[in-house]
């Protein structure tokens, strides 16, 4: 059973797909493998505290009419863009799975809100806090937990040895950034021990 403390939070798992993170992904992002550890390790704890895990994946239409403009070169000419819907690219890299009670929200641009179900989804099963886990700090994880903030969820936090860019420097100028803002920014250890505290 959930305890009281976490049963109204969500983690969510952001674009943590094979284009992304694999060696031969189309789009893959430096960095991106190195945090594979302590993602599984995340998901692992939020299962042990009954805390929602929320799947949040990019997947596109092969003609690319979804993509934000300037990506959308990748998808012309008869070229194969990243995460296409139902390819290999756009499942979870190998170490992640969707289980039973889990909820996968597909989205096509930066922030896991836009234009998806997520918000609803998070309101009618009373998430008021977040936990950001994934890539890449200055797009989607960013957008989407200044979105959380937005929304007026009450706690925020974003997981900084969980969460990559494409060099240490731009991911540390963003979680620099969103401790501005009040988001919490702890270690996976420091996030742990505190779920393992409440428990």
């Amino acid at each position: 059973m959930a305890h009281q403390n976490w049963k109204n939070t969500a983690l969510l798992v952001m674009d943590m797909q094979n284009d992304f993170i694999a060696d031969d992904g189309l789009a893959r992002l430096d960095g991106g493998k190195a945090i594979l550890p302590s993602i599984i390790k995340a998901v692992e704890i939020a299962r042990q505290r009954g805390i929602r895990i929320v799947w949040v994946v990019r997947e596109h239409d092969p003609s690319g009419t979804d993509v934000e403009l300037f990506r959308r070169h990748r998808y012309s000419n008869g070229r194969v863009g990243p995460v296409i819907k139902g390819s290999r690219g756009a499942a979870l890299v190998d170490g992640l799975e969707i289980k039973q009670g889990d909820y996968k929200v597909a989205k096509t641009r930066f922030s896991a809100f836009y234009a998806t179900p997520l918000h609803s989804f998070l309101q009618d099963a009373g998430v008021d806090s977040l936990v950001i886990t994934g890539i890449q700090t200055p797009n989607c994880i960013r957008q989407t937990a200044f979105d959380a903030i937005a929304y007026d969820y009450r706690s925020v936090t974003v997981i900084v040895d969980a969460t990559a860019a494409v060099t240490p420097e731009v991911h540390s100028a963003n979680v620099y950034d969103m401790k501005k803002v009040k988001i919490a920014t702890p270690t996976l250890e420091e996030w742990s021990v505190e779920a393992e505290a409440d428990a």
